[in-house]
This record gives C-alpha cells, sequence and structure tokens, in this order.
C-alpha cells in the first residue's frame, strides 16, 4: 500500500507539472499520513541529514565555478583553442563544438551550461557556414550532454554521496568513458560532414597567431589541469577543488580576461544559489522517498525480481541499461539517481560489479536523458539559443542517441575503460 501511494503520487504530481523536489515531498507526505507507519519528523530529520554532508558541498561550489567561467569569457578562449587544433579538418567547427564541449565540461560540471555557454557561440557560426540546422543543435545538445560525463561532474558528486564511494575514485573513472563518448560523436560529426560537403576552415592560422590564441588560452586550459591534477595529486579533496576552482575562475575572469565586472559577482552568486537551492531541494526530498523505499524493502524486491528473470550477467545488465535510459527520459537527473542508487546498487554488487563502474554507467545513462524526448533538458536549452522547434531537435537529435548509446555498450561490458585509471591511482 505504501509502495502505491509513493509512487502513485509522484507520478500524478510529476505529471501536474509540479517541481520535482516538490513532488518526491508530498509523495512522502501522504504516505506518512495515510500509513501512519513513521512520524511527521520523518520528513524533516530526512530534509536536514541529506543535506548535512561535506562531500555535497562540492555541488554549489562547482555550479558557481560553472556559471563563472561561462560569464568570464573562458568558453570563448576554449572555442579558440579548439579551432587552432580542429578547424581545418572536414567538418571543422562540428569537432570543434564537441571538443570545446568537452573541455568546458572539464570546468562546469553541467550538461545545460555548457550547451547554454558553447551553443550560444557555435551554433550561427554553424548555420553561417552552411551545416543543416538540426544537425548543428542536436550535436550542440549532444556534446552538452558530456558536461555531466566527465569530471568534475555534479551528477557524479551525487551518486558518490548516495552510494557512499568515493568521488575522487569516480572523477578518475569517468575520465576515459566521457573522452570516449565524446570522440564517438566526432566520429559520427566526420562522418556526417564527409556526406554532406562540409569542409574545414579555408584559412590557415600563421605560427604567431597559434601562439598568441593558445597564450591568451592558457589560464582557460589550466582550470581543469588544477582540479583534476590536485584531487589525484592528493593535494586536496574534490569538495576543496571546487572551493578552488571558484576562486581561480573570479582571479582569471576579474583581472585577466577582464570580462567580467565586481558589479556583476552579485547576479552570478544569486543564479548560482537558485540553481542549488533546487538540486537541495530535490536531495532532501530524495532522501525522505529513499527512507519510504527502504523500509518497505523495495531494493530487495526489486533485486530479487531482475536476479530472477535472468542470471545471466549481460542480460541483467541490458536490461538496466534500458531502465536508466528510460527513466532519463522523464525523470530529472540528481533524483534519478537518489532514488534509483539503493535500489539497483545491490544488484551490480550481487553480479560482481565495481560500484564505481556502475556510477559510471548510471551517470552516462542518465546524461542520455539530457538529450532524449520528451523532457530532455538540453533540447530545451538548444531551442532557447537558436531559432529551431522542439519537434526539430528531436528528431534531429536521434543518431546522436545512437551513437552515445553504441558508446555506452562498450564502456557498460568493457570495465577496463573505466577502472584502468582509478586502478593505476590505487582508488
Amino acid at each position: 500500500m505504501a509502495t502505491l501511494l509513493l509512487f502513485g503520487g509522484f507520478l500524478l504530481f510529476a505529471a501536474l507539472s509540479v517541481p520535482i523536489g516538490i513532488a518526491l515531498g508530498m509523495a512522502v507526505m501522504i504516505v506518512i499520513i495515510f500509513t501512519g507507519t513513521v512520524d511527521l519528523t520523518f520528513m524533516a530529520q530526512g530534509l536536514t541529514t541529506a543535506m548535512n554532508s561535506f562531500p555535497l558541498m562540492a555541488a554549489p561550489f562547482f555550479i558557481l565555478a560553472g556559471e563563472v567561467m561561462g560569464r568570464g569569457g573562458i568558453s570563448r578562449r576554449l572555442l579558440k583553442v579548439a579551432d587552432v587544433i580542429f578547424g581545418r579538418f572536414t567538418g571543422g567547427l562540428a569537432l570543434v563544438t564537441v571538443a570545446a564541449c568537452m573541455l568546458f565540461a572539464a570546468i562546469s560540471g553541467t550538461g545545460s551550461a555548457t550547451v547554454a555557454a558553447i551553443g550560444s557561440i557555435m551554433v550561427p557560426e554553424m548555420i553561417n557556414r552552411g551545416y543543416n540546422k538540426g544537425f548543428a543543435g542536436g550535436l550542440v545538445a549532444a556534446s552538452g550532454a558530456i558536461g555531466a560525463m566527465i569530471p568534475p561532474s555534479i551528477t557524479m558528486v551525487i551518486y558518490c554521496v548516495t552510494a557512499g564511494v568515493s568521488i575522487t575514485a569516480l572523477f578518475s573513472a569517468g575520465i576515459v568513458p566521457g573522452i570516449v563518448i565524446g570522440v564517438s560523436l566526432m566520429i559520427y560529426s566526420l562522418i556526417y560532414s564527409k556526406k554532406n560537403g562540409y569542409v574545414g576552415n579555408d584559412f590557415s592560422y600563421s605560427r604567431a597567431e597559434v601562439i598568441a590564441i593558445v597564450k591568451d588560452g592558457i589560464p582557460a586550459l589550466l582550470m581543469p589541469i588544477i582540479i583534476l591534477g590536485g584531487i589525484y595529486g592528493g593535494i586536496f579533496t574534490p569538495t576543496e577543488a571546487a572551493a578552488v576552482a571558484v576562486m581561480y575562475g573570479f582571479i582569471v575572469s576579474l583581472f585577466y580576461y577582464r570580462e567580467i565586472t565586481w558589479r556583476d559577482i552579485s547576479d552570478i552568486v544569486l543564479k548560482s544559489a537558485l540553481m542549488t537551492s533546487v538540486i537541495l531541494v530535490i536531495i532532501g526530498t530524495s532522501a525522505g522517498f529513499g527512507r519510504i523505499l527502504a523500509l518497505e524493502r523495495i531494493p530487495q524486491l526489486i533485486t530479487a525480481a531482475i536476479v530472477g528473470f535472468s542470471s545471466n550477467k549481460i542480460v541483467i545488465l541490458l536490461i538496466l541499461n534500458l531502465l536508466l535510459l528510460f527513466v532519463g527520459t522523464f525523470m530529472e537527473t540528481l533524483a534519478a539517481v537518489i532514488i534509483l542508487t539503493p535500489i539497483l546498487l545491490p544488484v551490480v554488487t550481487n553480479l560482481g560489479m565495481s560500484p564505481v563502474h556502475f556510477g559510471v554507467m548510471m551517470v552516462i545513462n542518465l546524461a542520455i536523458g539530457f538529450v532524449t524526448p520528451p523532457l530532455g533538458a538540453n533540447l530545451f536549452v538548444t531551442t532557447q539559443i537558436m531559432d529551431i522547434s522542439f519537434e526539430e531537435i528531436a528528431k534531429a537529435i536521434i543518431p546522436f542517441i545512437i551513437t552515445m548509446v553504441i558508446a555506452l555498450l562498450f564502456i557498460t561490458f568493457i570495465p577496463a575503460i573505466s577502472m584502468t585509471l582509478p586502478t593505476l591511482f590505487g582508488f
């Protein structure tokens, strides 16, 4: 009865367009009121304890760092550096877009921010160069999803807090898979561009121009090196790295590039605080949701049902991938991580799968949900930055989704792609 009320209430409120965090909390309150299995203070305790986490502090810091990077001119410098490297090849602008999104993802940690920062610059340029509008929009939306896959990823932070996994270990595990997804998108873009005659830049940079562009982009390129190098070198924790990223971003944007002023800081902080508040509400109410699931023994029941359906590891992992891809189409990513991790983690650990490897698999699955209709967040951001309907972008994104799913299957069934770096670093 409690399970029916919990999921039924949540789906009803979600269908009524109630914000995800509020819908989760209301579903939990319905269960508490109608079943009386726990006291009303249960909800308040869940809200408090879920957010009382030192590793969780990394999320608002990375959000703030990403906002500073987007406003401080760093995205433009990354684009110029990527253009120097890839611009002359067939489909050069497409390759530059993917490369720039990968670089910006290693700074911002979010998909939507990556789409907004890179897409607003690259989409108009691609259209001016004769690229198909649907292809340009689909490429930016898909490449932006890498923001959740490559560390420092906010989605990864939330998974680690929920699963009790080392953030440093998952960050190191996500590097190669994120690159695999990016390279896969580049390969598809190259094939599509060659088929449609999208040539590279019709000019070449002089040695002096290359040096000047790289020199100007060095502070931007140092950002992921400082963050990830500091974490893996044991200089600071991921949470401390997020705070360092904020300070570094402000210093570079204010005093080196000078593209933001002191007056801009209040607006940047306000936008970051609003985004953080949404995430914290989801985390807090999801904790109560997860506790009700635990009391009803839902994780154990689902584990038994999946294992009972098949004992074949490949079949089970395919089922989990399909489930996560489906959930990603309609559920907010962070809520999905918090709700599904306690349910699915016992299933994969019984198969002998590392929680770190599963974390990479889950994050990539749900990140693909950023570009999967009907609720792909990146698709809506893309429609806002270019003159294209949601129907057009939803159709154009299909080949990119197929490309990412193929790469996902390699990542799922070849553990070495994810686990080689954590093993080398000793995590």
